[in-house]
């Protein structure tokens, strides 16, 4: 009995020294983004998220390919449900691969929710909730993904694009617009902040769009749309006559600039 608590004591002594030299070196990995930093989300995320890693090890890039390979199935099957959980388990075992994050939002967003919006064997009405419900699903797993991702500028861009093209929440497109152009996005998106802030209803939003496509103007940056959304916010905000834009107003000749970003 003296001996196993001898060798329990030298166990416990040898892990307190051990376990700050560990812990260093796990800080200097992570540092180099060679080992990911835990995941900060509710308990029972990660309980499950620990689960996974524990039963697959290495292996959860491989089963993430295999999960989106059934959710594919199941796509072609036109069963959203279950390309939703496919989809919930990819992004769990590979929760930092912004792509994964990308794909399943689209499925919701754009394919499900067009698919019960235009299903002729429903109800208008259940047709329209269904196609909103959808929409919501597809915006909330791109903010899923930004909790993880936040500096990610393609997903802010995804999440601009989504609000621009189905929920129609300019402010918000707005915002996802400019995170996505202040994280190194495309140039686009920065112009696409002002367009989604001009289409917005409040008058601060305005100012913001104004400032942007004004500045962009200022750089020799304009284009047809840009004049036109810049026009309509300087009289949405009473912008005196002698501070104006020369640019006579656009007359239209190809599509409508309101359109927006194409996924």
């Amino acid at each position: 009995m003296k001996r196993k608590l001898q060798a329990a004591a030298v166990l416990l002594v040898f892990g307190l020294v051990k376990l700050p030299i560990e812990q260093g070196i796990t800080k200097h990995l992570r540092a180099m983004k060679l080992v990911d930093e835990p995941l900060h989300m509710g308990v029972g995320e990660n309980m499950g998220q620990m689960g996974m890693a524990a039963v697959l090890g290495g292996l959860r890039g491989l089963a993430a390919s295999i999960f989106q390979l059934r959710a594919h199935v199941e796509f072609t099957n036109v069963n959203w449900a279950q390309v939703d959980s496919y989809y919930r388990l990819v992004t769990r075992l590979q929760p930092r691969n912004p792509r994964y994050w990308d794909e399943a939002s689209w499925h919701m967003a754009y394919n499900a929710a067009s698919y019960y919006l235009y299903s002729q064997d429903l109800k208008p009405a259940l047709r329209g909730q269904l196609y909103a419900d959808y929409v919501k699903r597809g915006i909330d797993i791109l903010n899923e993904g930004l909790t993880i991702l936040p500096d990610n500028a393609r997903l802010w861009q995804k999440l601009g694009d989504t609000h621009w093209n189905r929920s129609k929440d300019f402010k918000a497109s707005g915002d996802a617009y400019w995170n996505s152009f202040q994280h190194g996005g495309l140039n686009y998106t920065e112009r696409f902040a002002g367009y989604a802030y001009a289409q917005s209803s409040d008058p601060a939003s305005w100012q913001k769009g104004y400032a942007i496509l004004k500045r962009l103007y200022d750089q020799k940056k304009a284009t047809p749309g840009l004049i036109e959304f810049l026009k309509m916010l300087e009289q949405n905000l009473n912008i005196p006559q002698a501070q104006r834009i020369p640019d006579a107003p656009t007359i239209r000749k190809s599509a409508d600039p309101q359109a927006g970003p194409q996924r």
